[in-house]
């Protein structure tokens, strides 16, 4: 069933979990994400994200239907979103489409910006009945899996406080300590800087750069506030190993075969974890 970003988010907060946010930008990846959250029950977040388009994947306007009607065809909840929308114009087009969330990212460029920007995007929304995602500080490298960075501007918590109350966003991505694509070496989290951060915000909390993380460092993190976790990276690695594991690779179908299984295994995994199914 399609439910927006707001919508899912609490259950997230009702159960104390986070939601997996998982990039489509295929149907392979898309198959084996709702494949595997209907075989455990949960509910889930796709994603589409303007770098994947840039990289020669499937453009928004391809794969955005086919999102929207697996979602609601599926049994379980499922929000489809935009993700690390870099312009306002490619946040309209996709709530044109019908994403029933949107990210506006103007994290990296200057604050002022970044503030006026991301309260057009609410209003934007708001027409739809769609909910907005932004942030504040930045992750540094953006997703395109190929691999991280050590620069990262870390989220402010008063920043973060300020630029809520002063754009209504529905959740918040704040920067402590995660990246973008592999990791190059083992993340430190800041966790007094995300407790202080959901002392002051009232919206729920967004990790980016998920893929890599201890599963220690999830749990606390979720029991930090964390309800949505982006993550993108292993679970393309892991279809790409399925796929290498192949004795015979003569045929296309076989390798496509093999790379939902080997996403489909690693997502729910990942999925065990966020919502406390995997004990650590």
């Amino acid at each position: 069933m399609l439910v927006t970003l707001t919508d899912i988010l609490k259950i997230a907060e009702a159960r104390k979990i986070a939601i997996g946010s998982f990039n489509t930008p295929n149907l392979t990846s898309l198959k084996a994400i709702l494949s595997a959250a209907e075989e455990l029950g949960e509910p889930v977040i796709i994603m589409h994200a303007q770098v994947h388009e840039q990289m020669g994947l499937c453009r928004m306007d391809e794969i955005a239907p086919i999102m929207l009607m697996m979602a609601e065809r599926a049994t379980v909840p499922v929000c489809v979103h935009l993700d690390h929308g870099e312009d306002l114009d490619y946040v309209a087009r996709g709530l044109e489409l019908g994403f029933t969330s949107v990210m506006y990212d103007g994290s990296a460029g200057d604050t002022a910006l970044n503030y006026a920007n991301t309260s057009i995007a609410v209003s934007l929304a708001a027409r739809y009945g769609a909910s907005v995602e932004a942030e504040i500080g930045s992750m540094g490298a953006r997703e395109s899996g190929a691999g991280g960075s050590d620069e990262s501007i870390y989220t402010d918590p008063e920043e973060a406080k300020h630029f809520v109350e002063e754009t209504g966003i529905d959740a918040l991505a704040c920067a402590f300590g995660t990246a973008h694509g592999v990791y190059l070496k083992q993340p430190k989290l800041d966790f007094p800087r995300l407790e202080r951060i959901k002392s002051l915000v009232s919206v729920p909390l967004v990790m980016h750069g998920g893929s890599g993380v201890s599963h220690e460092d999830y749990r606390r993190v979720i029991d930090l506030g964390i309800r949505k976790i982006n993550y993108y990276t292993y679970m393309a690695k892991a279809g790409a190993n399925a796929v290498a594991a192949l004795a015979d690779k003569t045929f296309f179908h076989d390798m496509e075969v093999a790379a939902i299984a080997g996403m489909k295994a690693d997502v729910m995994g990942a999925m065990g974890v966020f919502t406390g199914r995997t004990l650590v």
